[in-house]
């Protein structure tokens, strides 16, 4: 039997195994397996805490699955979950987690919150990436009522669309097609962001290889970066999604930070070998 912790940050929720002492035989069909709703435990997003390394400055080492068994670059909501984990761990309030993507440097705030620096975002349009040259403040892109997306990457390929009412779009049907046009040729997370003041964003992601989910830590960062990019707001806001309330403030330095919540659900044990390899 191999224990798990089912953790959640604005309902964006994981299995988190740790493997730091041990490999578990957590490949990516197992990792979809366990990640389904129905004979798994089921989440988002399936994480795995690894060593971190030889000769680095990181504290561990966390990789990313999607509900498909695809790898993913980032994920900011799971990183403020393991660096609550490390925090009880070891007493520390700052830790530094390293991804496929880049280190991101945490620290643990007295209110409870963490807070995380997801790096610089990226802009030019072979680091989404884009399938051909374009503009990423105005992707030549459209879908039913909606168009004009701004794109960037903060570990994943983002692209946000502004809407006027986000009630009244279609997340679940326009979020499938737009992950998957040609644009980009290694998916994308769409974001539906409607602007309610120069400081608050309401925002839904369709997220790749998990669909639409409650919270998305990179999306929020990246709607927030692209709202700036058009003058919509200032370079900090709060974040409101299906599941909570994200702070996202974009440093004069290009980096992005985000802070919110973290909350444990549960630790329980499964048994790895009725999952095959």
């Amino acid at each position: 039997m191999a224990r798990f912790l089912k953790m959640h940050g604005c309902g964006n929720d994981f299995v988190v195994f740790d493997e730091r002492v041990g490999r578990l035989g957590l490949t990516p069909q197992r990792a979809a397996a366990i990640a389904d709703r129905r004979t798994g435990v089921g989440c988002d997003q399936f994480i795995v805490i690894e060593p971190p390394g030889a000769n680095c400055n990181a504290d561990a080492f966390m990789r990313i699955r999607n509900p498909d068994g695809a790898e993913a670059g980032a994920c900011g909501n799971a990183t403020r979950c393991v660096v609550d984990l490390l925090v009880r761990e070891t007493g520390r309030r700052t830790q530094v987690i390293r991804t496929i993507a880049g280190d991101l440097p945490s620290e643990a705030l007295p209110d409870g919150r963490v807070r995380v620096d997801m790096g610089k975002a990226r802009l030019d349009w072979p680091d989404i990436p884009l399938a051909r040259p374009m503009d990423t403040l105005h992707l030549d892109l459209a879908a039913g009522p909606i168009a004009d997306p701004a794109a960037a990457n903060m570990g994943n390929p983002h692209a946000t669309f502004f809407v006027d009412d986000i009630a009244c779009v279609p997340v679940g049907e326009l979020g499938p097609c737009l992950e998957h046009d040609a644009l980009f040729p290694e998916r994308a997370n769409i974001g539906f962001a409607q602007v309610l003041a120069p400081d608050r964003i309401r925002l839904r992601v369709w997220e790749r290889g998990a669909g639409l989910t409650l919270a998305c830590g990179s999306g929020a960062c990246a709607a927030l970066v692209n709202a700036h990019r058009r003058g919509l707001t200032g370079r900090r806001a709060y974040v409101a999604v299906d599941g909570g309330e994200l702070e996202i403030e974009w440093r004069e330095d290009g980096h992005v930070l985000m802070t919110g919540p973290v909350v444990t659900a549960f630790i329980g044990e499964i048994d790895l070998a009725a999952y095959p390899a």
